[in-house]
């Protein structure tokens, strides 16, 4: 089945992204997906077009069209079949709501590498000895934590609030601290970060370590630098652990392996 029907509203040459529209793109691209679904251009059970086809249709990147399906399958409307892409349910609801998925986790691990970026620079050079044993102290509990399989991952959130906390400046406690509040409030955010640990993305040691390298050596450019990468690759993990595709190749590597595993034994 051709895109071009998925997205009646919108035509290829001006995109979603172009059009009018107070919603974040990914809202948008899911309730364009959902009303196709629900006037019948997808059957219960059919498979949707990959993530490529739909980014090229919606003029949008790839991590929207990303959120925009997980967002869907948060809210029962399509799954996902490892190695086989995304499907519609069998009996998907008449409705849409979209209420809590108002971020996604790509959205809100940018706006945290762009805040506590700065707030580390600030942090390094107000942080006393003391707050430096508390984050050692913390990077350990962390390694344990990834060791035990512990979910939620509190350490990491205390690592990072605690670097908030040595600015020695409230408002920007704050907005750390609500950023990371927001990853349990939105369901989409939360199913996106479990899905990640679910395939082994968990909190980096060592580049929280070169956080604290910085912070303890008072170097502000050197801390900023290393939150910055630090959350970069957080984001690149979320992207990986969430590549649809990637279970298709996932599922290609297996069958060539088998085919070659049959020729080896008919020798």
């Amino acid at each position: 089945m051709s895109t071009q029907r998925l997205i009646r509203p919108v035509t290829k040459q001006t995109g979603i992204a172009s059009q009018p529209d107070g919603r974040k793109l990914y809202q948008q691209v899911a309730a364009s997906v959902a009303e196709a679904i629900q006037r019948g251009d997808f059957s219960p059970g059919q498979r949707i077009p990959s993530e490529r086809e739909l980014a090229d249709e919606y003029q949008v990147s790839r991590p929207t069209i990303r959120e925009a399906m997980i967002a869907l399958e948060v809210i029962g409307i399509v799954r996902s079949r490892h190695g086989s892409g995304i499907f519609v349910v069998d009996n998907p609801p008449l409705d849409t709501p979209m209420i809590g998925l108002d971020i996604g986790a790509f959205e809100l691990t940018e706006a945290r590498r762009l805040f506590e970026g700065e707030a580390a620079a600030l942090a390094a050079v107000s942080i006393t000895d003391e707050e430096i044993a508390a984050l050692e102290v913390l990077i350990g509990d962390m390694e344990r934590e990834n060791e035990e399989n512990v979910s939620g991952e509190h350490a990491d959130r205390e690592f990072h609030l605690a670097i908030a906390r040595a600015t020695r400046n409230s408002a920007v406690v704050d907005v750390v601290e609500s950023l990371w509040d927001a990853r349990t409030r939105s369901p989409l955010c939360q199913h996106m970060l479990e899905r990640a640990r679910s395939v082994g993305v968990v909190p980096r040691i060592d580049e929280h370590q070169t956080i604290l390298a910085a912070l303890r050596e008072r170097n502000s450019k050197a801390a900023r630098k290393a939150m910055r990468d630090h959350l970069a690759r957080v984001i690149d993990g979320l992207l990986k652990a969430t590549e649809s595709d990637a279970f298709e190749r996932a599922r290609a590597e297996v069958e060539a392996r088998r085919t070659d595993l049959a020729r080896r034994v008919a020798i």
